[in-house]
């Protein structure tokens, strides 16, 4: 099932139809998730139109701990010996991305979390106790070719990451120039820490497309269509995805007390979508990406320091999951690809409220967090409008009117946040 990029740089393909990228955040697959779970898990993420898995080859640093916990290799003092390898944990990994592809699912591997490479703040953090030498690395990089080529997944060479010395910098380009040449098939990317928006020059024309991260501080809620206007008027035009938004029921960084919301994931993802990250979007559910368990310890105090997940089978539940199914869904129904941002057009209304539109203006859709009046400067008198109530998915008429060149939409009768698309 292999990606490419489509002629226009904003989208993807796979076998040559349109692909948007609807992935969930399975960090600690490898790791943590027994087979009969995974079944399970895969099953409902299929019937929610999920298409791709996110998953870190090596331990997420940050995980839930249990009593499954497979490592990849053998331990001295608490640290990894990266030079004697436990095959099972491979074997075991290739096995549970078969049965993902064969329920459909592509697979988005990351090779280099941060934590693994020197001078990132992950890295900081551990102390630098997990640090993959330089002279292991190509070993594990033919390790992850032998193992994962074959289901022509997506690479993410480096995840969760910052670029603050020259060092980190080419570590990130060893592994590029390892995977363009012994990866020649598969797309290549970087997964960038939360709000960061830099990446070293020499770094961006390896990538195949872009992936930022608006991440879980609740300080900067406007983050998911900040940083999507920013990669979108890029020079270098690549498809782009939020690709860590703020995931359900997490608890906010730094230990600030609170949760994000299924309200909260839902606009994040349209304000992503519709501010130039049309190629597609990535969910979490909080115990879920750890994959907690209830005998599991989380350690609330390590990484960005997040209050505790529910047990994965309960996050499996959370309804977020159907909101980002229903975009993708709605987007195949009405046959909308590629979506240019048009913000320009609202000349009354916050900017948290986002619109785009397609090519030769066939639809807009207009996403509208909390209620209020708006204004737009585009005639809409010849296009039929629908409003979609996102918090009970209801189909409802817009009240509006044209004057001139301009359309102006009342407020609304719905409690929370919706759509409005305009169909000509």
């Amino acid at each position: 099932m292999k990606l490419e990029i489509s002629a226009n740089n904003r989208t993807l393909l796979r076998e040559g139809e349109h692909f948007f990228y609807l992935a969930d955040t399975c960090w600690s697959a490898f790791t943590s998730i027994k087979e009969e779970e995974w079944l399970v898990y895969l099953k409902k993420r299929q019937s929610q139109g999920f298409n791709t898995l996110q998953i870190n080859i090596l331990p997420q640093w940050d995980r839930s701990h249990g009593a499954f916990d497979l490592l990849p290799f053998q331990q001295k003092n608490g640290c990894y010996d990266f030079s004697v390898w436990e095959d099972r944990y491979f074997e075991r990994a290739q096995t549970l991305c078969r049965i993902a592809q064969e329920h459909g699912f592509t697979l988005a591997l990351v090779v280099l979390w941060s934590n693994y490479v020197s001078g990132t703040w992950a890295s900081e953090l551990d102390k630098g106790k997990n640090i993959l030498p330089k002279e292991n690395r190509q070993q594990y990089f033919e390790k992850v070719i032998a193992t994962f080529d074959s289901f022509d997944p997506i690479y993410f060479i480096g995840g969760d990451t910052d670029f603050p010395t020259q060092a980190t910098i080419d570590t990130y380009l060893e592994a590029f120039d390892f995977f363009e040449k012994h990866s020649v098939n598969t797309l290549k990317t970087i997964h960038i820490k939360g709000r960061l928006q830099e990446i070293p020059e020499e770094i961006i024309k390896h990538l195949d497309f872009y992936l930022y991260q608006s991440g879980h501080n609740s300080s900067f809620p406007n983050i998911p269509y900040v940083l999507a206007e920013h990669f979108y008027q890029l020079g270098r035009q690549r498809p782009i995805i939020n690709s860590e938004p703020c995931y359900e029921q997490m608890g906010f960084a730094r230990q600030v007390y609170g949760r994000f919301s299924q309200r909260d994931v839902r606009k994040a993802a349209w304000q992503s979508v519709l501010s130039g990250g049309c190629a597609g979007i990535t969910y979490g559910a909080h115990g879920i990406w750890s994959w907690h368990r209830d005998s599991a310890v989380f350690a609330e105090d390590i990484g960005e320091a997040f209050d505790s997940p529910m047990a994965w089978q309960e996050a499996l539940q959370f309804p977020g999951a159907n909101d980002y199914g229903f975009m993708k869904q709605l987007f195949d129904l009405l046959h909308i690809e590629n979506l240019a941002p048009c913000n320009e057009q609202l000349v009354k209304g916050d900017e948290q409220i986002r619109l785009a539109k397609t090519a030769n203006d066939t639809h807009y859709l207009i996403y509208i967090p909390s209620n209020t009046t708006i204004k737009l400067s585009v005639d809409l008198s010849e296009y039929q409008l629908t409003l979609i109530d996102l918090k009970e998915n209801r189909l409802l008429k817009p009240c509006y009117e044209v004057t001139g060149n301009e359309t102006l939409f009342r407020a609304h009768c719905c409690l929370e946040d919706v759509l409005i698309i305009a169909q000509k």
